[in-house]
């Protein structure tokens, strides 16, 4: 951790005639600004907006303290609330875990200071009906899942946030398929970002699930719908390591730890103007597996591969790499579910359980190796072992060595154990309306 110097709030704006929000933080000399653009739709003018704003304001600052890590970040004149300020401290610890990790730092002492005391936006509820969802959507099996839980429970919309002007079409042929309109925002980084090396910033993961949250959530009321849906499952919650008695959750921010906090400070200053809250937090990746493998509409468009989401579109694959952590964890997690030649096709010929070579990438997974668990948002290892389980007994994954040797290097889940993955557990804040069936038997 830097041991000098201050990461400064400078200050934000709405600019309604562009549809604009601007976010400007200063490290030492040095100026960042951010823009986030929404398009000219909605009433800018309404208080929960300029909440709205605020929030992400808040959020998104964490992308710019991390290229130094000094000790102190000063809020400036930015209202923030006593539950904010808490929230946020968990937000920057806790999602940045990873980072510090890796890059061997201490954030444990970390001051705040500055912020003004900040006022709910109070007024009347959302004048539209109820049931106006949001879904944010990133075209893999979890968003999938959660629009197909939705659909018939309201009037429902996807969320996609990119640079702007971009597309990704990992998301976007998913999307075409869901049949459901979509909402954009464009999200434009400062572009001294992408030039880390160049400048000597320091790098690494920041919780942007909770930055996107923030910005489905301002985008739902400027376009007058009152529910934002994540499909964050059950996992996410677990850590990828600990290390000096501290968990480190590379998924922090799909957590039902930060889901908790986010909806605290959501009903703190914009009361039942929204409602945020994951579909899927219940449910285990195998159970999101099974409810996927039969929605066959979507198996020739849907693409987890992290290759497909590079920020230089020459970079992107339009197909599955069959090689990263990603590709490995979905073929697994599909594999009790899928026919062994559906999941070939999917991978187009290279699919991960047929390559030997990938044999450390899958034993990382299993909790097998030495390895530690990817950085990434995988299953944890029970999960994928009542996968790697359940494929091996199916028949048509008799021949596959790979696979079976994987099964045998560890002790086999129990049926009980397995039975529970495909059931609800802990805790959740889904709405009996919008409630998957599981849940209310």
């Amino acid at each position: 951790m830097s041991t000098s110097g201050v990461f400064r709030y400078s200050g934000y704006a709405i600019e309604p005639s562009r549809g604009l929000l601007t976010c400007r933080y200063q490290m030492g000399e040095r100026q960042f600004t951010e823009l986030i653009s929404f398009g000219r739709r909605g009433h800018w003018e309404a208080p929960e907006i300029a909440q709205a704003a605020r929030l992400i304001f808040l959020l998104a600052g964490v992308s710019y303290y991390k290229t130094a890590a000094p000790p102190v970040i000063d809020l400036g004149q930015t209202p923030v609330t006593s539950t904010e300020r808490a929230f946020l401290r968990s937000f920057y610890l806790d999602g940045l875990g990873e980072f510090s990790y890796r890059n061997g730092l201490d954030l444990s002492g970390l001051e705040f200071a500055g912020g003004t005391g900040a006022q709910p936006a109070g007024g009347p509820g959302p004048a539209d009906p109820p049931g106006r969802l949001l879904i944010p959507f990133g075209g893999g099996i979890d968003s999938i899942v959660t629009v197909e839980l939705m659909r018939g429970r309201g009037n429902a919309a996807l969320f996609v946030m990119s640079r702007p002007g971009d597309r990704f079409p990992a998301i976007e042929r998913p999307a075409a398929v869901t049949g459901l309109p979509v909402i954009r925002a464009g999200r434009e980084i400062d572009p001294q970002l992408l030039r880390s090396a160049e400048l000597g910033f320091r790098n690494g993961h920041v919780p942007v699930t909770g930055i996107l949250s923030a910005i489905a959530v301002m985008a739902g009321l400027l376009a007058g719908r009152d529910t934002v849906v994540m499909s964050n499952e059950w996992s996410a919650s677990v850590a990828t390591l600990e290390t000096g008695g501290r968990a480190v959750n590379h998924q922090y921010s799909k957590s039902a730890e930060f889901e908790h906090g986010f909806r605290q400070v959501l009903a703190g200053v914009l009361g039942a103007r929204v409602s945020y809250f994951s579909a899927l937090r219940p449910f285990s990746e195998l159970w999101v597996a099974r409810k996927f493998a039969g929605l066959a509409q979507y198996h020739s468009t849907f693409r987890s591969c992290n290759r497909a989401f590079a920020v230089d579109p020459a970079r992107r694959l339009d197909h599955w790499c069959g090689q990263c952590d990603k590709c490995c964890f979905i073929d697994l997690i599909l594999a009790p579910f899928l026919p062994a030649a559906e999941l070939a096709s999917i991978f187009g010929g290279a699919e991960p359980l047929a390559n030997p070579a990938l044999a450390g990438r899958f034993q990382a997974l299993l909790g097998t190796s030495a390895a530690a668990r990817p950085f990434e948002c995988v299953g944890d290892i029970g999960e994928c072992r009542a996968a790697a389980v359940l494929a091996a007994a199916r028949p048509d994954r008799a021949g596959d060595t790979l696979l079976h040797t994987l099964a045998g290097q560890f002790p086999a889940p129990s049926a009980a154990t397995i039975d529970a993955l495909l059931r609800p557990a802990g805790e959740h804040w889904i709405p009996d309306s919008y409630a998957a069936h599981d849940l209310l038997v």
